[in-house]
């Protein structure tokens, strides 16, 4: 699912294609995409794009009458321009919706066939504001404010970090990468952190994300972004499974949970202690390896 990082860059790159520009068709291609009906799609045809903002990892498109459009990317859910008269470039079946501006097409597709990634149309900031989970932003926030939205419930770190409603923006991928960085293990309760590793979780948290969005725009250019995936090569941890930690060189460990994993250096973050795996440690029992070692 695309995050704060990559959801600021297609921020950053909607506003060079489609700011102050008219909206002037939209076509929905699967009946699925669009979750809404008042105000009706058609009520944002022919107005133009006065700002494109981001809540939490949904883009919103801001128009005039106080209408906004509100895209959720979920899992596969992507956006892509193509410049005027240009071809999709991409199978028929994929495509949610098109939206044609006056110097090109906006493409909202879907990889996938579950059809999570959607579409909203409201007016007024009261519906906006309903649709915030009020998560803290992590990059505006003081380490005072960051530590009570942390420690506010007893969680594990990685599902206080991914809790959108605790922060926002933060998910799967980005929260492994903070937590390498962090030098803690993601299965930590979040009450039973010192002082010292809040205030690391804080630091982690803003240099991760920074140094991601910098990264990003880079590759990104004046273009659009067109590769938007949770797995990149640079990464420490996160999808790099049985690989190296480019810290220690210790075999990145995992553990898989529903449709999501959790990637960690058991050298960096656990004292060399391997995590147990629901499935695989209640399968292997005592014959589960403990630590690093022993695998």
């Amino acid at each position: 699912m695309p995050e704060l990082p990559d959801v600021v860059v297609y921020v950053d790159a909607l506003k060079r294609h489609v700011l102050d520009r008219p909206l002037d068709a939209v076509t929905i291609s699967s009946p699925f995409v669009l979750r809404s009906v008042d105000p009706p799609i058609d009520a944002i045809v022919h107005r133009t794009v006065r700002d494109v903002r981001r809540i939490g990892k949904r883009i919103v498109l801001v128009y005039d009458a106080d209408l906004f459009l509100v895209l959720h990317l979920m899992i596969a859910g992507r956006l892509r321009w193509r410049a005027k008269g240009a071809k999709p470039g991409i199978g028929a079946k994929l495509i949610l919706a098109t939206f044609l501006f006056p110097d090109g097409m906006l493409l909202f597709t879907e990889a996938s066939s579950k059809k999570r990634a959607s579409m909203q149309v409201v007016r007024g900031e009261d519906a906006l504001r309903a649709l915030d989970p009020g998560g803290l932003e992590p990059l505006d926030a003081t380490a005072g404010q960051f530590g009570e939205a942390l420690t506010r419930g007893n969680h594990t770190l990685k599902r206080a970090l991914t809790d959108p409603h605790l922060f926002s923006g933060i998910g799967n991928a980005y929260s492994d990468e903070i937590l390498h960085a962090a030098k803690i293990s993601p299965l930590k309760q979040t009450r039973s952190l010192s002082d010292d590793e809040v205030l690391r979780v804080y630091d982690a948290t803003r240099a991760t994300l920074r140094v991601w969005i910098d990264r990003l725009r880079r590759e990104t250019g004046g273009g659009f972004p067109e590769k938007v995936t949770a797995f990149r090569d640079a990464m420490a941890v996160h999808g790099r499974f049985k690989q190296p930690c480019p810290v220690c060189g210790s075999p990145v460990q995992r553990i898989v949970y529903a449709e999501n994993e959790c990637n960690y250096c058991a050298t960096c973050q656990t004292g060399g202690r391997l995590l147990a795996d629901r499935s695989l440690s209640r399968l292997l029992k005592d014959d589960w390896p403990k630590s690093i070692d022993d695998l």
